[in-house]
């Protein structure tokens, strides 16, 4: 069963982003459910308008509804107060994408807060920066850099009665993330050209 609290965050997320003018990646949204866990997990990618495809920098979201959050949501739906509030877990993380070399992470890190704005009680943390290099066939070597926030929502009875309540907090975020996209974007870092232009190089 999913319950509508998970569906309603991933419908507010939507219209949040949406409303913040940026760009759902085509083909990057993702609902899965573990059949031997339980668990769920919404998966979706932002970038800016107009980029190119792949966008040189995108805002993954990913979303976690694990099954002692479920358990605990069906306890408080049928009136059995649960022992911790359910929690959806969250990570957003920025993706340089197809750079030339690899940017000196602490130049990326100026642009971007600790922490998010509040989404309910709580924010989002900023963890160490990923690198990744791809060695291609030609001996070129492909770059990308990932810097996530994670953290986690607590439904107090508050929101899980009026979920509507989340709208706010989750449009803040989305206005976060388009002006922090904005700000990387505007990052003087080497990218290589879209992969249609090298095939015709």
């Amino acid at each position: 069963m999913i319950d509508h609290i998970v569906l309603d965050l991933i419908g507010a997320i939507r219209e949040a982003f949406e409303g913040a003018l940026l760009e759902q990646q085509a083909v990057e949204e993702r609902f899965q459910i573990d059949v031997f866990l339980g668990d769920l997990s919404f998966e979706t990618s932002y970038s800016l308008p107009g980029e190119e495809s792949p966008s040189r920098v995108r805002a993954d979201l990913t979303l976690d509804w694990p099954t002692w959050s479920q358990s605990a949501y069906r306890s408080w739906s049928i009136g059995e107060p649960p022992a911790e509030p359910p929690e959806l877990i969250i990570e957003l993380a920025y993706r340089f994408q197809r750079l030339a070399k690899a940017p000196e992470p602490a130049s990326v890190l100026d642009v971007l807060e600790e922490a998010s704005p509040p989404v309910g009680r709580e924010r989002l943390e900023r963890t160490a920066p990923t690198l990744e290099q791809t060695f291609e066939t030609d001996g070129s070597v492909v770059s990308s850099l990932e810097i996530a926030y994670e953290g986690s929502i607590r439904l107090e009875d508050s929101l899980l009665e009026d979920p509507s309540r989340l709208d706010e907090h989750i449009a803040g975020l989305a206005r976060w993330v388009a002006s922090s996209l904005v700000r990387l974007a505007d990052l003087d870092l080497p990218y290589l050209p879209p992969e249609s232009d090298q095939e015709h190089a």
